[in-house]
């Protein structure tokens, strides 16, 4: 028993039937089945390869891992790979979990290379919209790819929130530590990792969209996943150029900030030397104009206050204190 559909005219008659009636309810062009695979080895997949027609690079694709998302036309079905989304908002690591499908004329399989790939969500948007089912597998591979995308979509929203927060800081008065430094790193390499599977899958549902132009019902529920797509793929590119901004910006500001220092410093050191050159040159066992008298002690004093008062006035007109 495990992850088991028949769909028949429309409705749903069955779930959760073993695996291996698959193969009458097959055979009957009026029945629409979906069954789930998770982590299946070689012998599995080729057991239903035999039932079902499939391609042999169809199912060699099916059991290797980090393919890019595509889907590939062959002449009796069509095999499909994706890969869902979920964002740590904590650690700043996006992960993804890929899985495959294999599209039939009334058929959908469904490969899960992982248990991280949220099945229930899909069977969830399928009873959501049970009108759809008349439609039979493009209604199943709709569900898929709709939770597909909705989690890019959630993943770069949520990324989208932290990246807001990092500019925040950047601009905040206190000092951008390590641990943020390490984030908008982690950030920017999530970025890159969620822009690899988002990005092609604009060709897939496009192709999709091509293929099933027939079905005038069902094509503006793949229009909108289609369109999903792309505003997640732009945002994605979006964030990317904005978080590489914002670490740019953070090390401009950290070297106006150093710059500041350091005039300050050199500033304050200026006007210590003032003091320090006079009192030098009155300590001298030499005479000089005023040598035993209280005028030199007067002379130093106004030379010390007047120098060193004009080189700080002159220091704070350039902002440099």
């Amino acid at each position: 028993m495990g992850h088991t559909r028949l769909y028949r005219n429309g409705k749903l008659v069955a779930e959760g039937f073993p695996v291996a009636d698959v193969s009458e309810h097959v055979k009957d062009p009026s029945a629409v089945v979906w069954f789930d695979m998770c982590t299946p080895t070689e012998e599995d997949l080729l057991a239903i390869s035999e039932e079902l027609g499939l391609h042999r690079l169809a199912v060699e694709d099916a059991l290797q891992r980090r393919q890019r998302p595509k889907l590939d036309v062959y002449d009796s079905h069509m095999f499909l790979n994706v890969y869902a989304a979920r964002f740590d908002a904590s650690s700043g690591q996006v992960d993804v979990a890929d899985a495959a499908a294999f599209i039939t004329s009334n058929a959908l399989v469904t490969v899960r290379k992982t248990e991280d790939f949220a099945i229930d969500e899909v069977i969830r948007r399928w009873d959501e919209s049970p009108s759809l089912a008349k439609h039979g597998v493009m209604y199943l591979l709709h569900g898929l790819l709709d939770y597909v995308v909705d989690s890019h979509f959630d993943a770069v929203e949520a990324m989208d929130e932290q990246v807001e927060k990092l500019e925040e800081k950047v601009f905040g008065d206190e000092v951008v530590g390590r641990d943020e430094q390490r984030f908008a790193f982690e950030l920017r390499k999530s970025l890159v990792t969620l822009r690899r599977v988002v990005m092609p899958m604009r060709e897939a549902v496009n192709t999709l969209l091509r293929r099933n132009g027939s079905d005038s019902e069902i094509t503006p529920y793949f229009q909108d996943v289609y369109d999903q797509v792309l505003r997640a793929t732009e945002w994605t590119d979006s964030l990317r150029d904005l978080v590489g901004n914002i670490r740019e910006t953070q090390l401009n500001i950290q070297s106006n900030r150093a710059n500041m220092v350091m005039k300050q410093v050199t500033s304050w050191a200026a006007i210590v030397a003032v003091p320090t050159l006079i009192t030098g040159f009155y300590g001298q066992n030499i005479p000089f104009p005023g040598y035993g008298h209280p005028l030199g002690f007067w002379t130093s004093m106004v030379l010390i206050v007047g120098v060193s008062g004009t080189l700080y006035w002159a220091f704070r007109a350039r902002d440099w204190l």
